[in-house]
């Protein structure tokens, strides 16, 4: 706990919310730090005159102002404050997908979106968090989900069946924009269906089989192996984190990750990052692939407390 405790802001306050019991005025204390000193001061001064960070709405590496956004909300970047407002005010008025989308997106305003669902499930879910207008995104979402209940960007291409990489990020859009905007039966309907497909599945087994799910189809990366930040990619943990902030009731269907999760804690108590996918990060803020992780170890404790309750 300490460990976690001599680190940056945006982890410290988190820390103090879900770990120990600090009162509400610490939190708000240590929260308040996010957008002043550290990681996350750090961020918000990558964000150019023209509201955009690393040039664009988004990239193929990870600094544009999609991931920049990713990175501040899982920061805790408090949307309410000054700084949190001012670069929405940049963004709204100045962003577009020109040069980084669909031709037809060109001129879509940043939190319209683009048409990729993994795409606009990032984007939605940064934008209901830092409360922007991600309604289109919301009801595009909902009007592409498959008959499996997921999502797949490859639906477009003829794709019947559910990827989970796109499906979490949907997921994290719709329970987003439940958190800031309310309950909505459509959305939140259409999340349940959602997070069944991974329940379904134990959130890494084959649903033919129930084999675990050795690697991703698009690539060689494990589900097993956590990430952090994860970008579009599904991981175990990122699955369990997901249903721990949608205040899912665990059971047996999730018994398996939690395994797989306690079985890869180290002999000092920590998780290790397993993984960092390859691409330019505007900032560091883990001390690197292989080595113990604040983030992970941060994530997998509030998964294990979610855990405890059954």
């Amino acid at each position: 706990m300490q460990w976690l405790l001599d680190s940056d802001p945006s982890i410290r306050w988190q820390v103090m919310r879900d770990l120990t019991n600090a009162s509400a005025d610490e939190i708000a204390v240590e929260r308040a730090k996010v957008a002043k000193e550290g990681w996350g001061a750090q961020m918000l001064a990558l964000q150019a005159r023209d509201g955009n960070w690393g040039g664009a709405a988004w990239n193929h590496g990870w600094n544009s102002t999609m991931h920049a956004l990713t990175l501040l909300r899982e920061m805790g970047l408090d949307p309410a404050s000054v700084e949190a407002q001012s670069a929405m005010e940049l963004i709204r008025a100045n962003v577009t997908w020109k040069d980084c989308g669909p031709e037809e997106c060109e001129n879509n305003p940043f939190f319209v979106g683009e048409i990729e669902p993994c795409i606009n499930g990032q984007v939605g879910a940064a934008g209901a968090y830092f409360g922007q207008n991600a309604r289109g995104i919301v009801d595009r979402l909902l009007g592409e989900q498959l008959s499996d209940g997921g999502w797949n960007c490859e639906a477009e291409n003829g794709s019947t069946r559910s990827s989970f990489n796109t499906t979490i990020c949907a997921l994290e859009a719709l329970l987003e924009y439940e958190l800031r905007f309310g309950y909505d039966s459509a959305v939140t309907e259409s999340r349940l269906r959602g997070q069944d497909y991974l329940l379904e599945r134990r959130l890494f087994r084959r649903l033919s089989t129930g084999a675990p799910i050795q690697q991703d189809r698009k690539g060689d990366f494990m589900f097993t192996n956590f990430a952090f930040p994860t970008w579009w990619h599904y991981d175990v943990l990122r699955g369990l984190d997901y249903l721990r902030r949608a205040s899912v009731t665990p059971d047996e269907r999730v018994a398996d990750a939690i395994d797989l999760v306690e079985s890869k804690r180290g002999g000092d108590g920590r998780w290790l990052l397993d993984v960092q996918y390859p691409g330019v990060m505007p900032i560091e803020i883990d001390d690197g692939e292989g080595k113990p992780s604040r983030w992970n170890t941060l994530r997998v404790l509030r998964v294990l407390d979610w855990y405890s309750v059954v």
